[in-house]
């Protein structure tokens, strides 16, 4: 018998005190909100914590677990989070060619990777939690 391999990830949507969004421009993908692997040994909150420093410099305090995504083709499931800017300093990475806080009219006109856009929206709704998507 063969066991699966997936590989678990977490992204954010963090709002700093005037409502506005934490994005990064990556290399590949353009803009997007932080995010990333979780590696073995941490839990997916402390990996979503440190995904958005390494990335943005941002210190986050997790609000709430929105919901999850789980792409089938590439066996990955993608933890959804609301978080809250507590600290830090802006910062770019190796990740994130550009970094800072947009409204979410700037966002929804920066974001172009399909479903990311929706996966922010997503995240803002409460109406929506928990959501459970499979692609």
């Amino acid at each position: 018998m063969s066991y699966p391999k997936h590989s678990l990830s977490a992204g954010a949507v963090v709002l700093n005190d005037e409502g506005k969004i934490l994005l990064i421009k990556g290399p590949r993908r353009g803009w997007e909100f932080p995010g990333g692997i979780i590696e073995n040994g941490e839990t997916i909150q402390q990996g979503i914590i440190r995904e958005v420093k390494e990335e943005t410099g941002i210190d986050i305090e997790l609000k709430k677990f929105c919901g999850i995504y789980q792409n089938l083709d590439a066996s990955v499931c993608a933890t959804c989070w609301l978080g809250k800017a507590i600290g830090g300093e802006i910062t770019t990475s190796s990740e994130s060619l550009e970094v800072g806080f947009y409204t979410l009219e700037e966002v929804s006109k920066m974001v172009t990777w399909p479903n990311f856009l929706e996966r922010i929206l997503k995240i803002l709704n409460e109406e929506e939690h928990p959501f459970c998507e499979a692609f």
